[in-house]
């Protein structure tokens, strides 16, 4: 299970005094019970390895993205702190697919759904966001189906 994941990691990175590492895995897991606590209001389960997942993705997703603007402001410094952060995460997620393995799975999606047209994409995606979850970059997935679409 992914919880018992980051208790091991934040250990092993108190024991190195490894302070990047550790204050990342602290940011997973202070995310990861921020949305524990939205859920709970609607019942008393906390959040499932899937949907840790998708936090880490959108956690990397978002490190790309200040990657990008540090970047263009000439704070490189900070944007190799991202990078670095973005390799910790990572080490939590699941491999990730190769394009010509997402090339495979969108033309399996479009077979499975009989796809004719660009007015498919939707539920091309939908297939894939739910057998890829947080496997697949979904903007290149997304660019490969219009491409295959079209």
């Amino acid at each position: 299970m992914l919880r018992e994941k980051f208790s091991t990691a934040m250990k092993e990175a108190m024991r190195a005094k490894d302070r990047r590492r550790l204050g990342t895995i602290r940011l997973i897991m202070a995310a990861v019970k921020n949305r524990d606590i939205s859920v709970r209001t609607e019942s008393d389960s906390k959040v499932g390895d899937s949907e840790i997942i998708d936090i880490l993705s959108k956690m990397v997703k978002q490190r790309n993205d200040s990657i990008k603007a540090y970047e263009e402001a000439g704070r490189l410094e900070l944007a190799e702190q991202e990078a670095d952060e973005i390799v910790i995460i990572t080490e939590f997620l699941p491999r990730q697919l190769e394009e010509s393995e997402i090339e495979v799975a969108v033309k399996q999606a479009i077979d499975d759904t009989s796809a004719s047209g660009l007015k498919d994409i939707g539920k091309i995606m939908t297939i894939l966001k739910g057998n890829f979850a947080g496997q697949m970059d979904f903007s290149k997935a997304s660019a490969i189906a219009k491409n295959l679409l079209s």
